[in-house]
């Protein structure tokens, strides 16, 4: 098992996993306790300007990671996948303003079609963004969700198939998220994730925990610690195929966002000490 971590250096906490505070108090709080890099989820950004929001990141001397999410791109509607073309270009124009080099993709699954069609709209939709993500220097993270999502969530379900795509558009500005809680039961996860880091495509490490039993399967994700995942081997095995960026705690849970978010923030940092 690799060893757990010795500091902060290379922590980031979503927004979405302190869900209760707005921009200004993730980016305050995280600072005060010594969390120096952000994912930014969008919902943060709805009632604030761009560049207020570069404001405040920068007074505090944060590290935007990321923007989650943009994605959601098939549908038996047209209409629809053309909207999801002009959101996914706005989730771009906010990745680039708030100086993110990344935009995170829940690519999306339609339930009226085949996961074979979902997955062809997928790669269709990505290839027609790349020119504005490559003009706004913004790489494009293809995320694959534990297949308890492939009916609306996500038709990409396994790092293969995240490979596969990632490889066949073969874009220095396309690449994958690895999140621990989608993939960790994989039994090919060890060496997909060397294939990822063998092509320049691993973009990001999500962590968290799965819980035992599972009460909600969107919202009851555990901390680090609290359910069956073994992240420090994950993470070696990241590691191991060259990733250096950054660990990034992404939890949904409404267990913990009912309490108090600073004390929950500092059993974040405990939880990723100790199981990271």
């Amino acid at each position: 098992m690799t060893s757990t971590l010795s500091d902060y250096s290379k922590l980031c906490v979503h927004t979405f996993t302190t869900k209760p505070w707005n921009l200004k108090q993730c980016v305050e709080y995280y600072s005060r306790a010594g969390i120096q890099a952000i994912t930014i989820w969008r919902n943060v950004l709805e009632n604030i300007e761009l560049k207020d929001a570069k404001a405040i990141l920068d007074d505090y001397g944060m590290i935007t990671v990321s923007i989650a999410r943009g994605g959601f791109f098939p549908s038996t509607e047209e209409k629809l996948r053309l909207e999801a073309i002009d959101d996914n270009k706005l989730a771009i124009d906010q990745a680039a303003a708030v100086g993110a080099p990344s935009l995170v993709l829940v690519c999306g699954a339609d339930g009226r079609q085949s996961l074979e069609t979902s997955r062809d709209q997928i790669k269709e939709a990505i290839i027609k963004l790349l020119p504005h993500a490559k003009a706004s220097g913004v790489k494009l993270a293809i995320e694959p969700l534990h297949p308890m999502y492939a009916g609306d969530r996500s038709a990409i379900n396994t790092l293969a198939q995240a490979n596969d795509m990632a490889e066949e558009i073969n874009s220095d500005y396309v690449g994958i998220a690895v999140d621990v809680y989608h993939l960790w039961w994989d039994p090919n996860l060890e060496q997909e994730i060397k294939r990822c880091g063998r092509n320049g495509n691993l973009l990001a490490f999500h962590v968290c925990d799965w819980n035992v039993p599972t009460i909600d399967f969107l919202n009851d994700r555990g901390l680090m610690g609290d359910g069956c995942i073994n992240i420090p081997r994950i993470r070696g095995w990241v590691e191991d195929a060259g990733f250096t960026g950054f660990n990034e705690v992404e939890v949904f849970s409404t267990k913990y966002w009912a309490t108090d978010q600073k004390d929950y923030l500092e059993l974040i940092k405990n939880a990723y000490l100790k199981y990271t």
